[in-house]
Formats: structure tokens, sequence, C-alpha cells
């Protein structure tokens, strides 16, 4: 009889300590205290980029293609300058599929760095690769074959991208072999050039209207910037 009584009693417990009231001062649990994972986080963890893109880049780079309302694709092409050329740093993202499209090494210009690129410019004969927010424009063959010309979005910062011809395009230097055993890629004169087997596939992949954002932790860059800081902001350049 005693062992029929037992489960009785414990329930009997659990009700009253389910009853007991909540502490003058202490938050009752309700689904307002749950913070929900913001949009941003939860598709940085549905693409699997832990380990492979800083958060807080990713989030950068999506905050900018938010505000971008004449993008015509949801393709979102970034960069990664804090890796080293001998690394892959360009990562291709469907963002309506939420899918990592394509991950490759990238040059950058001979006038930024050497392993790493660290310096950049918008000036013309620089060599340098410029930061930030690019639409990609339409493709044509030319002297590094088939090329996809950009349109800087940024004012000042590198908006000078397609009088100076800065393009994306293969190159022999930027193939995976370059860099075996350490070395670094070879570089371009600013140009984000690819490896021969991935430049035509990234291209009709990106091409026509879709965002390309190039990042580095640079000072200038990121205080110049008003993509990076202001969210509500919205470019039509």
């Amino acid at each position: 009889m005693k062992r029929h009584l037992l489960p009785l009693f414990i329930g009997a417990l659990f009700l009253i300590a389910s009853a007991t009231p909540v502490e003058e001062g202490e938050p009752a649990l309700t689904t307002q205290n749950i913070t929900p994972i913001d949009s941003c986080s939860l598709l940085y963890q549905e693409l699997g980029l832990e380990g492979v893109i800083a958060e807080e880049i990713f989030r950068t780079a999506y905050n900018g293609y938010h505000q971008i309302t004449n993008r015509k694709r949801d393709i979102l092409t970034l960069i990664d300058f804090t890796k080293p050329s001998n690394e892959k740093r360009l990562y291709v993202i469907d963002m309506n599929q939420k899918k990592l499209l394509y991950e490759s090494l990238v040059a950058h210009g001979r006038g930024s760095g050497d392993l790493y690129a660290t310096t950049f410019s918008n000036r013309h004969n620089s060599h340098q690769s410029s930061l930030g927010f690019y639409l990609t424009a339409e493709t044509y063959q030319g002297s590094n074959g088939y090329s996809l010309r950009l349109d800087g979005l940024e004012s000042g910062l590198n908006d000078n991208a397609r009088s100076r011809a800065i393009v994306i395009h293969g190159a022999r230097y930027a193939n995976p072999s370059v860099c075996q055993g350490g070395n670094r890629l070879g570089r371009s004169f600013g140009c984000p050039a690819l490896p021969e087997a991935l430049n035509k596939p990234i291209i009709d992949t990106i091409k026509g209207g879709s965002l390309l954002f190039i990042y580095a932790e640079d000072p200038s860059y990121l205080a110049k910037s008003r993509l990076v800081d202001n969210p509500k902001t919205t470019t039509t350049s």
C-alpha cells in the first residue's frame, strides 16, 4: 500500500514547489525574458561560418548588405583581408538560399603589402587594394581574360574602382600552387585576382549587381565608411 502512496506524495511535492511565489525583485521567467538570437547571428550559424569568418566581420558585411537597396542579386561576396594571402579569404554567400557557395584564395594589390594586405588606397597608380562595398557590374574579355567590372559605392574610399580598372579576374599568380609551403600569393595592381580554375564560375555567380565587401581592420576606413557603423543609412550610389 505504501508503494502506491509514494508517487502521489512526490507529485504533491512537485505541485507545491511549482506554486512557490517568486521572491520580490526577482523577475518571473516569461517569453519576454528570453533573448532571441538576432537574424545575423542566426544566419551566421545556418551558414556554418564559425571558425571560417569572424562573426563581427560577417555582421559588418551583413549590415551593409541590408543598407544597399539597389543590388539586384541576393549574393554577398566577402573578402577578409585580416587573413594572409596563402589562406582562403574570399567567400561567396547566397543570402536567400543560406548557402556558402565558394571559398577561395584571392590576391591583393602589390602596393598593399606582402603576405598580408595592410595599406589601402583609392588613388590611381597606387597599385593598392581598396576596402569597402562594391556592386558587381558587367563582364568582358581583357588582357587578363574573362573579367568582371566593379563599381565602388563609398565616396573617397573605393569610388575610383572603375576608372582605376579594379576588376575581378583570374591570374596564374593566384593559383594554389603558388603558395604551397607557406609562400604568399602573387600580387595584382589592386584587383582581387582569383585562381584561374575558379575565376569563371565565381564571376558567373556574382556578376550583374551583387554585393562585394572587402574588409580589413583599417582605422581610416572604419572611421570614414558610412556603411559600417550606421545600419539605418541607405545608399543608392
